[in-house]
């Protein structure tokens, strides 16, 4: 095994570093480099994401499987890269159930029949379930899973990283300010010995006061060194944070992804509920033949209000209603108003020129008219960055 002696010391170097850099910021006694407030937006709406994410799978798994015992069985062959024995579910344990006692009764008797008729039907739901819960195992659950133990993992290493690189920059700013505190107090020293034969004293004093000269220019020498290690961090810093905010990005992206996975989920859902509600319209259809002095208890409060009941016909996608009519009389307002106001934002935007300002979904900006500017766009402001946005990005506030 090559053991680098001369690397474990110098990475030991570093951590040590930035514990004491951690330890002396949680107690207040150094100074630490704040991230960008866009960047900081970014994490915050990452964290938001995972949470959420996190939140939703596991309801959702729970809908699909309501056993927990099945679900943790289920995980264990999954993690073991196994398939999991067949299991009959719910509605095909009761079909089943039915089949077998209207056997037992005799196919030929009424009671029996139908039996076995219902029991064909829950098996044909059980079946059903199946297959909803199969499709939205693979168009909803596991794109959720891939960007929880994916991209958000990653989104996390990168985080690590720039933490790392923020320590490391603090540190060489605070290596480089003992540094220049050194060299300014080791110039008005004396590091001359004193003319003439002045006796032990004054010769013991100049012994200590040279120890000490040397000592603040081994300080002063370490000047130049702290400098170009403040380069390299921040460089290394700026590098790490434009990475991180590259990634954070992205999550605009997986938003995208998970709203084509929840139309998915819900054209799924859609029919597996109108499978089951048309298997049910057949079953009664077939239990209505039988001869009336064995179903007429059961029809009774049924035959007034089941045979007028027709399968609703759902459309798979709605247009979402505008905003824009809602707040068009407020821009005409703004556009003939000489201040600002604070403008919620409706949807990401990314600018198109250096003369526009990207804009994050839910952040709250200032905005103002400006004189000349084109009447579908406003100018504004976020802290200290300023640019065009679109009017129908926004949402005026109160």
């Amino acid at each position: 095994m090559d053991f680098n002696v001369k690397r474990f010391a110098a990475d030991a170097g570093t951590l040590f570093s930035r514990a004491v850099q951690f330890t002396e910021e949680k107690f207040g006694q150094a100074e630490k480099t704040e991230l960008d407030a866009h960047l900081e937006t970014l994490l915050t709406r990452a964290e938001c994401t995972k949470h959420w994410t996190e939140k939703i799978l596991k309801q959702t798994e729970v809908l699909l499987q309501p056993n927990p015992n099945a679900r943790i069985e289920e995980l264990l062959y999954e993690k073991l890269d196994k398939k999991a024995p067949p299991r009959m579910n719910n509605h095909e344990l009761m079909g089943q159930s039915m089949i077998d006692s209207g056997n037992e009764f005799g196919p030929g008797t009424a009671y029996g029949n139908a039996l076995i008729k219902c029991g064909e039907t829950e098996k044909q739901i059980g079946g059903a379930e199946r297959e909803f819960i199969q499709t939205s195992a693979i168009n909803f659950l596991t794109p959720f899973r891939n960007f929880l133990e994916g991209d958000f993992k990653t989104i996390l290493k990168e985080r690590k990283l720039l933490q790392n690189k923020r320590l490391d920059l603090d540190a060489a700013k605070t290596k480089l300010k003992k540094a220049k505190m050194a060299d300014a107090r080791a110039v008005p020293l004396r590091s001359t010995p004193p003319p003439g034969d002045v006796g032990y004293v004054a010769n013991v004093s100049f012994m200590v006061n040279f120890l000490h000269v040397k000592w603040l220019k081994m300080w002063a020498e370490e000047v130049t060194t702290a400098e170009q290690d403040l380069k390299m961090t921040q460089s290394e810093f700026d590098r790490q944070a434009e990475i991180t905010r590259l990634l954070l990005e992205g999550i605009s992206s997986t938003h995208a992804h998970h709203l084509r996975c929840l139309n998915d989920f819900v054209e799924a859902q859609m029919t597996y509920y109108a499978q089951c509600y048309q298997y049910m319209v057949d079953l009664q259809k077939q239990l209505g033949n039988f001869p009336s002095a064995f179903t007429s208890n059961n029809n009774q409060s049924t035959a007034s209000g089941g045979a007028g009941v027709s399968v609703p016909i759902l459309p798979l996608s709605t247009p979402l209603p505008s905003t824009t009519s809602n707040t068009s009389s407020g821009f005409t307002e703004m556009q003939n108003f000489s201040g600002s106001r604070k403008a919620r934002v409706l949807y990401d935007y990314d600018a198109a020129g250096s003369n526009e300002l990207s804009l994050l979904a839910d952040e709250v900006i200032m905005v103002s008219s400006v004189p000349g500017m084109d009447s579908d766009w406003l100018m504004g402001e976020r802290g200290s960055q300023k640019g065009k946005v679109p009017i129908t990005y926004l949402e005026l506030l109160n």
